[in-house]
C-alpha cells in the first residue's frame, strides 16, 4: 500500500505535507507510510478515498482504477430523488471537495442560522 499511497500523492501533485493536511495528519505520518515504516490504517485509507475519490480497492489491494466517479454518482441520485437543480448539485459537490476545516466553518456558519 506505500507505493500507491506514494503514486497517488504524485498523481494528485501534492507534498507530503499537504496531503496529510487534507486527510488529518503529519507530513511525517505520511512519510512514514510511504517508506514502509508505518501500515495504512483502515481509517486513514477510507479518509483518502472520501477525500480525493480514490477507489478503496485500489487503495488497500491494488485492484480496479485509481480514482472512482462514486461521489459524483451519489450526487446525480440524490438530486434525482430530492429533485435538485443544477446550482444544487455543484454546492454539494463543492461541499465535498472541501477538507475538514473549510467544511467546519461552513458547518458553524449553518449553526449560527439555525439558531
Amino acid at each position: 500500500m506505500n507505493e500507491r499511497v506514494i503514486k497517488l500523492r504524485k498523481e494528485l501533485g501534492l507534498s507530503m505535507e499537504k496531503f496529510g493536511k487534507e486527510i488529518g495528519v503529519t507530513r511525517s505520518a505520511i512519510n512514514k507510510i510511504e517508506k514502509g515504516a508505518n501500515n495504512l490504517t483502515e481509517q486513514m485509507a477510507l479518509s483518502i478515498c472520501r477525500t480525493f475519490n480514490v477507489n478503496y480497492f485500489w487503495i488497500t489491494e491494488g485492484k480496479g482504477d485509481m480514482f472512482t466517479d462514486e461521489p459524483e454518482n451519489l450526487v446525480d441520485e440524490i438530486a434525482e430523488n430530492y429533485n435538485l437543480d443544477e446550482l444544487d448539485k455543484k454546492i454539494i459537490k463543492k461541499y465535498l471537495e472541501l477538507n475538514s476545516e473549510q467544511r467546519k466553518v461552513i458547518k458553524e456558519y449553518f449553526k449560527s442560522i439555525f439558531n
